[in-house]
C-alpha cells in the first residue's frame, strides 16, 4: 500500500452550520455545552422548565440559539418541543431534578425520582427525537461517577446512573448509525453546587477530592468538553467518558 492510499486518523466531525439540541440548556453544564457549541458554528436549541433561564441565555449567546419550554418527565411536552424541528444533529439530556438519599430515610416519591426525571427523562426525550436524528449525528446522556463509586447512602440515585449507562450502550445497538454516547462526571464546581449552602459545598468538595487521583473539583467546562468530543468523535460510541479526576478509580 502506498503512503497516499495508508489511512490517516479519523477527522473530528466539524459543529459548524448543525443543529445541537439540549434539554436544561438554561444552566450548568447544558449552558457550557451551548456556549462551546456556538462558539463551534452550530445552531443551538435550548429546553427547559425555565423561560427565565433559557432567555437568559439565549441572550447571551446571540442569534444562533433558540428556545423553547419543556418538561422531559411529561411525553406530551417532549412531542411538542420537538414538533417544529426538522433535523438534529446532536442531543445532549442534562436536565433531570430528584433527591437522594438511604433507603431507609426517603419516601417513595423521592426515592423514585432519580429514575422518574434522570431515567425515564432522557430515555423519553430520546425516544421523542430519535426520529429526527442525523444518520452521522449523536446524543449525549448524562449519569454519574456514582454509577461505579457510591459517595454515600443513595442507592436509588447511584442505580439510575448505572441504568443510564446501560440505557447509553443499548440505544447505541439500536439507533446506529447515529452515536449514543454517556458522560459520567464526578463532582462539579458550578451551578448545581453552588445552589448549596457554602458549609455544604465546602465539606463535599473537601471529602470529594480527597477522593480523587488528581485531588481536586472539576468545572462544567471541563465536561463539557468532553460532551463536544463526543459529539465530534465519530468512532465513539456506547461508551462512557468519566471526566471525574479519577474519582471512579480509587
Amino acid at each position: 500500500m502506498s503512503t497516499s492510499d495508508t489511512p490517516g486518523p479519523a477527522v473530528p466531525l466539524p459543529l459548524a452550520g448543525r443543529t445541537v439540541v439540549i434539554l436544561g440548556g438554561g444552566s450548568g453544564l447544558g449552558r457550557a455545552v451551548a456556549r462551546r457549541s456556538v462558539a463551534a458554528g452550530a445552531d443551538v436549541v435550548l429546553g427547559g422548565r425555565t423561560a427565565e433561564r433559557l432567555a437568559a441565555v439565549a441572550d447571551a449567546l446571540g442569534e444562533r440559539v433558540s428556545w423553547r419550554t419543556v418538561d422531559t418527565t411529561d411525553q406530551a411536552s417532549l412531542a411538542d418541543f420537538f414538533a417544529p424541528l426538522e433535523r438534529i444533529d446532536h442531543l445532549f439530556t442534562p436536565a433531570a431534578s430528584y433527591q437522594t438519599g438511604p433507603m431507609l430515610e426517603l419516601d417513595d416519591e423521592a426515592a423514585e425520582s432519580p429514575f422518574t426525571s434522570k431515567f425515564w427523562g432522557q430515555y423519553y426525550a430520546v425516544k421523542h427525537a430519535a426520529p429526527l436524528l442525523a444518520a452521522d449525528g449523536s446524543v449525549v446522556l448524562v449519569s454519574g461517577a456514582a454509577s461505579v463509586r457510591p459517595f454515600g447512602a443513595a442507592p436509588a440515585y447511584v442505580a439510575c446512573n448505572a441504568a443510564v449507562e446501560g440505557l447509553g450502550r443499548g440505544l447505541a445497538v439500536e439507533l446506529a448509525p447515529v452515536r449514543v454516547n454517556v458522560v459520567s462526571p464526578g463532582a462539579v464546581d458550578g451551578d448545581l453546587w453552588g445552589r448549596r449552602p457554602a458549609e455544604v459545598r465546602e465539606d463535599g468538595f473537601a471529602r470529594y477530592s480527597e477522593a480523587t487521583v488528581l485531588r481536586r473539583i472539576g468545572t462544567e467546562d471541563e465536561v463539557a468538553d468532553a460532551v463536544l468530543f463526543l459529539f465530534g468523535n465519530g468512532n465513539m460510541t456506547g461508551s462512557t467518558l468519566y471526566p471525574d479526576g479519577g474519582y471512579a478509580l480509587r
